[in-house]
C-alpha cells in the first residue's frame, strides 16, 4: 500500500480510518510541538513517537539540512574534556593572532561576545573542572548506548563507521600537553593508545613526517554521512506516526496550559508540550520566556572533497590547528575551526580555504580540486555542556540546546531525556548539571 488514497485489501475504508485521529486532526491542535529539524529535535521525534505521542517538528528549511547536514560525521564518545580545559584558553593568543586560524572573533563582534568569554574563562577553573568532566562522561556513557539501540531500531546500523580516530601532534612537547587530558578520560574508562614510527604509518599511510606522535582511539565512531543519517532517522520517526511541517516560528509563548507558536505567516499553533531544539537560534525563544541563557554561536567550516582526493583511513585530528578529517561515504570532509561571530554576518570562506591548505600540507597528495564548501552554526555554551531541562515557570516547555561540537554524538541521548522529560518518567542521569538554571 503506497497511500492513503487506496483502499485496503478489505475493499472498504483507507488505512488512515483504522488509527485514532490526532489532536491536531480533532482541532485540538499539537500533542507535542518541536521547534528545530536538526539531529536534536529529529531524535526527540523519533523517541515520542516510538512511545506513542503525537509529534510534530517545525523548521524554516527542512529536515536535517543546516547545521546538523554538514557536521564532521563523528560519535565522539570518549571526548568528555570541557573546552575550556582543552588547552584553548593557553592558545588563545596564538591562534587570536592569525586571523585565519583555529580560533577567530571578529573585532566588532567582542563587545557583544565579551560577557560569554568571561563565563567561558570562569569554567575553567580547577574547582568546576571535576564536576564538569563527570557530567560530561555520564552524558557520554548514556548516548553511546542510546545511539546504538536507536540505529538498531531505526534499521540504520549500516551507517555506523567504527575504524576509531587518530590524533595527531607535531612535536614531544605538543605531546605531552596532551597526557593529563588522557589521564582524565582513562578513569572514566576510555581506551586509548599512543603511538609513533611505524605503527603511526600504518594507522594513517602517506602522512607528512612532520608528525612525530598519535594517540589511537579505537572506540571513536563516525558515520556514513550525518545529513544521510538524519533523514533516515526521521523517516523512522515517520514510520511511528511523526509529522514535519515547514515554517519560521517568529513567537513562542507557554502557560501552564500548554504553548502557542506564531508562526512567520501570522498563524498559530498550539500544542500541550513544546521542545525548543532549534540550534543556535534557540536563546532567541527561550528569551521570549523569559529566560536568558548564555548560548554563543561558533561558526565552522569545512570544505568536502570526492572520495577520490585521499585514502583516509579513519577521522584524523589535527588539534593543535582545530580542525579534522573524516572520510564519508559521500567525500572527505576538512573541517572544524571556530569563528565567533554571531549568526548574521556572512561566511567568511577563507578560513576553509585555509583549511584546507593545512590539510595538503599534513597529507602531501591530496586532491583539493573539486570540494564543496559550507559553513554552520555550532550553539555553543560557556561550560561545555548542553542546556536539558523544563522551562522555569513554564511546565509544558522543554528545552534541548547548546551541544555544541557534540549535537550528533550526543543528540540520540537527548532525545532520551526529553522523552523521560515530557512524559514525568525518571531520567537515567542527573539534570542538574544541564539545568537551564544553572546560570
Amino acid at each position: 500500500m503506497s497511500g492513503n488514497s487506496k483502499l485496503t485489501e478489505a475493499g472498504s475504508r483507507p488505512s488512515s480510518a483504522l488509527r485514532a485521529p490526532s489532536p491536531r486532526e480533532r482541532g485540538e491542535g499539537e500533542d507535542i510541538a518541536i521547534v528545530g529539524g536538526g539531529i536534536i529535535g529529529i531524535c526527540a521525534a523519533a523517541c515520542l513517537a516510538e512511545a506513542g505521542r503525537n509529534v510534530t517538528i517545525f523548521d524554516r528549511t527542512g529536515i536535517c539540512e543546516e547545521t546538523s547536514s554538514g557536521n564532521a560525521a563523528a560519535f565522539a564518545f570518549s571526548d568528555v574534556l570541557p573546552m575550556a580545559h582543552k588547552g584553548m584558553i593557553r592558545q588563545l593568543p596564538k591562534w587570536l593572532a592569525d586571523p585565519l586560524g583555529p580560533l577567530s572573533i571578529p573585532p566588532t563582534y567582542l563587545p557583544k561576545l565579551l560577557p560569554w568569554l568571561i563565563r567561558f574563562w570562569r569554567a575553567g577553573a580547577p574547582e568546576k573542572y571535576e564536576a564538569g568532566l563527570a557530567a560530561q562522561a555520564d552524558m557520554m556513557k548514556l548516548a553511546e548506548a542510546e545511539w546504538m539501540a536507536l540505529l538498531d531500531r531505526s534499521g540504520t546500523r549500516q551507517m555506523l563507521r567504527e575504524d576509531g580516530s587518530l590524533e595527531l601532534y607535531e612535536s614531544e612537547a605538543e605531546f605531552r600537553v596532551s597526557l593529563p587530558g588522557w589521564a582524565a578520560r582513562e578513569r572514566f574508562g576510555i581506551g586509548f593508545r599512543h603511538v609513533e614510527g611505524e605503527e603511526l604509518a600504518r594507522l594513517q599511510p602517506g602522512l607528512s613526517p612532520r608528525f612525530v606522535r598519535g594517540t589511537f582511539v579505537p572506540g571513536w565512531k563516525t558515520v556514513a554521512d550525518p545529513k544521510l543519517l538524519g533523514k533516515a532517522v526521521w523517516a523512522y520517526a515517520q514510520s511511528k506516526g511523526a509529522r514535519f511541517e515547514k515554517a519560521r516560528i517568529e513567537r513562542i509563548a507557554a502557560d501552564q496550559d500548554g504553548a502557542t507558536l506564531t508562526l512567520a505567516d501570522g498563524t498559530t499553533r498550539h500544542a500541550r508540550h513544546l521542545v525548543v531544539a532549534a540550534g543556535a537560534w534557540s536563546h532567541l525563544l527561550a528569551s521570549q520566556l523569559g529566560d536568558r541563557i548564555p548560548l554563543e554561536t561558533e561558526r565552522g567550516y569545512n570544505t568536502t572533497l570526492p572520495k577520490s582526493a585521499f585514502d583516509v583511513k579513519r577521522m584524523l585530528i589535527f588539534s593543535g590547528h582545530g580542525f579534522v578529517i573524516t572520510p564519508l561515504e559521500t567525500g572527505l570532509r576538512v573541517g572544524g575551526a571556530v569563528e565567533l561571530g554571531g549568526i548574521e554576518r556572512p561566511p567568511n570562506y577563507a578560513r576553509s580555504k585555509a583549511l584546507l591548505r593545512k590539510a595538503q600540507k599534513f597529507l602531501p597528495g591530496l586532491d583539493a580540486a573539486g570540494g564543496r564548501e559550507w559553513m554552520g552554526f555550532r550553539p555553543s555554551l560557556p561550560d561545555s555542556l548542553p542546556v536539558i531541562g523544563r522551562a522555569p515557570g513554564n511546565r509544558p516547555v522543554v528545552y534541548a540546546f547548546g551541544h555544541g561540537h557534540l549535537g550528533l554524538t550526543q543528540a540520540a541521548a537527548t532525545g532520551r531525556l526529553i522523552r523521560d522529560l515530557v512524559l514525568g518518567q525518571t531520567p537515567p542521569i542527573d539534570l542538574a548539571p544541564f539545568s537551564p538554571q544553572r546560570f
